[in-house]
């Protein structure tokens, strides 16, 4: 199936999904694919809260000399090359504890559900970013943000506990 099918299921049916992908065989160049689709994702969904800070509708984090450009770049390096790597060590971790709790899954199968979740709430990420960009800090923005938290953890558990029921 498309890429773009499986991530309208995965919001049904996420242990499907990741089954599917896991009986795909082991394709480290599709993990790392989703990985870095997801992470340039979230980069764009910055685009709108940085324009709006550079035009100084709310207060930046930036030094009072930097420009969009310079936040475009930073946020590209942290976003890109940096996250990336806070990924891989995350689903490690996650598969270490789902080891110790009796999982029977691999490294793997842990990075594939973390980072096909990732690439699964993207669009929640990008109406994020939406959100921040044309309405700004709040109440709505924070709305956003826990409910598409709360989705991530429910569907990377799910993919989790599936990837580590077995090999």
């Amino acid at each position: 199936m498309s890429v773009t099918t499986d991530i309208v299921r995965t919001w049904r049916r996420p242990q499907a999904v990741i089954r599917g992908l896991l009986d795909q065989g082991r394709r480290e160049d599709r993990a790392i694919v989703f990985l870095m689709i997801s992470c340039f994702l979230i980069f764009m969904s910055q685009w709108p809260r940085l324009r709006r800070v550079s035009e100084g509708y709310e207060p930046s984090p930036w030094p009072p000399d930097i420009n969009f450009e310079g936040m475009m770049t930073y946020t590209f390096f942290a976003s890109v090359i940096i996250l990336p790597l806070v990924m891989y060590a995350i689903a490690g971790i996650s598969h270490m504890i789902a080891r110790v709790l009796g999982g029977k899954g691999s490294f793997y199968s842990a990075r594939l559900a973390l980072f096909w979740t990732l690439l699964a709430t993207s669009p929640f990420i990008l109406f994020y970013g939406l959100v921040r960009g044309l309405i700004g800090p709040g109440t709505q923005a924070t709305l956003v943000g826990v409910v598409g938290a709360i989705a991530f953890l429910i569907i990377w558990l799910a993919s989790l506990r599936e990837a580590e029921r077995s090999l």
